[in-house]
């Protein structure tokens, strides 16, 4: 597989979603938990949802209980969540994983085109980030320590290309 659509994922209603419904568009692809140290930062995904997805950001988050089992509710305890208490309107996709042999292909594949520090595939944690370009490919790989708000230059860089 080349490029980001190449993949489909689970919306987190159930709904199959073909990722190439994203084509032509600047993705940000995150892991999400709930009951995380870095759970605020659905804020600053929502903030750039709302500052450039209508100039072609298309913000994707995907749950994952996986560490610490942070976000161990079902689909629709999370979409309420991050509702309530983060006005989320950007998608939210099923709960994942995102290591390991269970691993979602979409992530496997992430790990692989941009590997973290010390070329490691392994996701460390949750709210680790993905920006990928208009073309499908992967631009950068951000720490769960990078907010939301530090990568609004990578982005208009990107929506530029």
């Amino acid at each position: 597989m080349s490029t980001v659509y190449d993949f489909d994922a689970l919306q987190i209603d159930g709904k199959k979603v073909a990722l190439n419904n994203f084509q032509g568009k600047v993705m940000l692809i995150v892991n999400t938990a709930s009951a995380c140290g870095f759970t605020p930062q659905f804020a600053g995904l929502e903030e750039l949802h709302q500052q450039y997805g209508d100039k072609g950001l298309a913000v994707l988050g995907f749950p994952c209980n996986q560490f610490g089992s942070q976000d161990s509710g079902s689909n629709a305890e999370i979409a309420g969540f991050c509702q309530l208490n983060y006005g989320v309107t950007f998608p939210m996709m099923a709960k994942i994983e995102v290591n390991g042999s269970g691993a979602h292909p979409l992530y496997q594949w992430l790990s692989k085109e941009a590997p973290g520090l010390l070329g490691s595939k392994a996701i460390k944690w949750n709210f680790t980030k993905f920006l990928v370009g208009k073309d499908g490919a992967v631009l950068k790989r951000y720490a769960p320590t990078d907010t939301p708000e530090s990568l609004t230059k990578d982005i208009e860089k990107a929506l530029a290309a």
